[in-house]
């Protein structure tokens, strides 16, 4: 394989000295770019870009011709595993995802299996793969899986949802039929990121979009215990050097310590947990990566900067930091402002490496 020519965020989800703390954005290959916007309306659909290697490739580069972004992070979807369990995963214009299919009985539960990464999801390895020999060495590539826990969300409830009635009411009711549900997906989450990894991902990363919803000790129970499981089961080391493993809880920030006790190297922090703080609880045993609101990328290129400069300064010396956004790029963010942030942080974080 290439060797890498920037390799700052590897080594800083490592908690190893880098120059300046590297960038990425969740979402960065995405909706707010217009080429993004022009070559999903020649595809047709999203699900039509996403399962094209090519054309997953294509969308994967577009952010780096535009920024000096540190990372590369795969062009997918959380939801390919269920997908690939056939349960009929589509879009709904202005609903977002659902699935035909969605898991409710018993005989549901049952019917659920572990997909094989070479069958079904062959469109992302591949992917993988065509992405890897594109970037020539240039930066790292960020594979992903969607948690356990918010894979069944969607799974439990048909699609997106407010109040998580459906998934609560098993939860409550036959916990032990969730139980079943999360195993599967885990031994699932596993295989597909092992099969990522194989392909040529350099880091993985695990969404927990929905643990922040639960309460402590269901956190623990129905979402930490199985994300603990994945990292267990994962190959941490490829082509003679380690891969990192971030695990993301969105509104998890009171839960870092446990997370951080896991066995995961990063933990992504959104923007409801001061920095300084997550960093003081995980004393030293990950990495950390964040954490600013993405909506004040709506703001004016000082007031970006300022941010930039104050989340810095909440971190403060050292190594162990990815700088990114709290959650995803909205869809609305004038791309050039998106630029100010990438290029401050290379910027204002050079003192904090010396």
């Amino acid at each position: 394989m290439t060797k890498l020519k920037n390799d700052r965020y590897l080594r800083a989800a490592l908690g190893q000295p880098v120059d300046y703390t590297p960038v990425w954005m969740m979402r960065q290959a995405g909706r707010y770019l217009p080429e993004y916007r022009e070559l999903r309306a020649e595809a047709g659909s999203f699900m039509a870009l996403a399962t094209n290697p090519e054309l997953a490739c294509e969308v994967t580069l577009q952010p780096l011709r535009r920024f000096d972004l540190d990372a590369a992070i795969l062009f997918s979807d959380i939801l390919t595993i269920p997908d690939a369990m056939g349960l009929g995963l589509h879009f709904v214009q202005g609903e977002g995802p659902a699935f035909e299919k969605p898991v409710r009985t018993k005989a549901d539960v049952e019917a659920l299996f572990v997909p094989d990464p070479a069958d079904k999801l062959k469109y992302v390895t591949d992917a993988v793969s065509v992405i890897r020999k594109e970037l020539d060495g240039k930066v790292p590539l960020i594979g992903f899986s969607g948690s356990p826990w918010t894979l069944a969300t969607y799974m439990i409830e048909g699609g997106a949802t407010k109040n998580f009635s459906v998934i609560k009411e098993m939860m409550f009711s036959a916990p032990e039929l969730l139980h079943q549900v999360l195993s599967v997906l885990a031994d699932s989450v596993v295989e597909y990121l092992n099969a990522q990894i194989e392909a040529g991902a350099q880091a993985v990363m695990i969404f927990d979009t929905w643990g922040g919803v639960l309460t402590p000790r269901d956190y623990r129970a129905f979402s930490l215990d199985y994300m603990a499981r994945i990292v267990d089961g994962l190959k941490r080391e490829n082509e003679g050097r380690q891969v990192p493993v971030t695990l993301f809880t969105k509104n998890g920030g009171q839960w870092l310590d446990q997370m951080a006790a896991t066995g995961c190297d990063c933990l992504g922090v959104d923007w409801t947990t001061n920095l300084a703080d997550a960093r003081e609880r995980v004393a030293g045993k990950v990495a950390l990566q964040g954490n600013m609101d993405p909506s004040v990328l709506y703001g004016s290129p000082e007031r970006i900067r300022e941010e930039v400069a104050t989340i810095l300064a909440s971190y403060g010396k050292g190594s162990g930091h990815v700088f990114n956004l709290g959650h995803g790029i909205h869809p609305t963010v004038n791309p050039e402002h998106a630029k100010v942030f990438v290029d401050a942080i290379h910027e204002l974080s050079k003192p904090y490496h010396q």
